[in-house]
C-alpha cells in the first residue's frame, strides 16, 4: 500500500501522567475513526516533570505500553508512542520511543542518543543527562505495507549524520517527535526539519509539545513535512490531531529527481591530514 493517512498529535502533557494517558487515549480514538493507518505523538507524551525515575515503565509492560497495544489492536493501527521514561531497574532511564503494531505487539523501540544538555539564549541551563541516560544504537524499522521508519527524538533533529544513516537503512519516513523550546523553536524548528526532509528525499513526521511545562515553554507546531520540503499538515496552537496522506511512491520521484543519495562519493568521504 503506497498511499496512506496519517496522524500526528499535539499534546500539553503535564504531570498528572492519568490525565496525559486519558487525552492519550482519546486522540487514538479519533485519529483511528478519521481513517489514520499510523498515529504518532509527541515526545513526553505521559508524563513531563522531574521524577523521571518514579514514572518510569517498562516497555513492554507498563501501563502506556498496555493501552497503546490494546488500543493498537483494537483499531488495526501502527501507533508511534513518541516517547516516554523506561525503567532501568531503578537507574536513570531511557528517554524511549517504541512502535506498537496492528497486532498490538512492540516491533521495536529507540533510546535517544544525544541528551539535551545547553544553556539556553536569555533562559536556564537544561541538563537532560541529569535525568535521561544516553542510548547507543542507531534504529529503524520497515512496516512493509505502511514505509520504512526512522526514529529520533527531539534533539537529535540537529544531527544531520543520523538521519542520513537511517536513510541509507532504508527509511522513507522520519520521526521526530518533540518537546522543542519556544525561544529555539520559532527559529529552528521549521528550517532544520524541512532541511533533514530535502535532504534525505523523506517524509519528516514532528510531533511536538505545547504549552508551559516546568523549565520552559513548549514551541509547539507539529508539522508533518513531504521529501521536496513542503509541510504538507500542521497543527493550530492547541492540542489535538493532524492527518495527512502519506505516498511512498512520491518518495521515490523526488529522490530520482534530485539525485543526491544516488551521486555521494562515499568512497572520498574522509578527512586527510596535511
Amino acid at each position: 500500500m503506497n498511499k496512506f493517512l496519517l496522524a500526528a498529535v499535539q499534546l500539553n502533557s503535564q504531570q498528572d501522567k492519568e490525565e496525559n494517558l486519558k487525552k492519550m487515549e482519546k486522540y487514538i480514538i479519533e485519529a483511528a475513526e478519521k481513517g489514520a493507518k499510523v498515529i504518532a505523538f509527541p515526545e513526553g507524551s505521559n508524563y513531563i516533570g522531574d521524577d523521571s525515575r518514579q514514572v518510569a515503565e517498562k516497555i513492554p509492560g507498563g501501563k502506556t505500553f498496555k493501552m497503546i497495544s490494546e488500543l493498537a489492536k483494537k483499531y488495526s493501527v501502527w501507533i508511534h508512542a513518541g516517547s516516554i521514561y523506561e525503567d532501568r531497574d531503578g537507574e536513570i532511564p531511557y528517554n524511549c520511543n517504541f512502535l506498537v503494531g496492528p497486532d498490538g505487539e512492540l516491533k521495536t523501540k529507540y533510546h535517544k542518543l544525544h541528551p539535551f544538555d545547553v544553556d539556553v539564549l536569555n533562559g536556564p541551563s537544561i541538563r537532560e543527562s541529569n535525568k535521561v541516560h544516553p542510548g547507543d544504537k542507531i534504529v529503524t524499522f520497515d512496516t512493509k505495507d505502511y514505509g520504512h521508519f526512522g526514529l529520533s527524538i527531539c534533539y537529535d533533529m540537529r544531527f544531520p549524520e543520523l538521519f542520513r544513516l537511517m536513510t541509507l537503512k532504508g527509511a522513507n519516513i522520519l520521526f521526530v517527535p518533540a518537546n522543542f523550546t519556544m525561544n529555539t523553536g520559532k527559529d529552528h524548528w521549521e528550517p532544520i526539519l524541512k532541511t533533514r526532509a530535502i535532504e534525505n528525499g523523506c517524509y519528516v513526521v514532528a510531533p511536538a509539545q505545547i504549552g508551559q511545562k516546568p523549565t520552559v515553554a513548549a514551541y509547539g507546531k507539529t508539522i508533518i513535512i513531504d521529501p521536496w520540503g513542503n509541510i504538507i499538515a500542521k497543527s493550530s496552537d492547541r492540542e489535538g490531531v493532524i492527518l495527512t496522506e502519506i505516498d511512498l511512491d512520491y518518495v521515490e520521484e523526488i529522490r530520482r529527481k534530485i539525485g543526491t543519495l544516488k551521486n555521494r562519493r562515499a568512497d572520498i568521504y574522509k578527512v586527510e591530514e596535511i
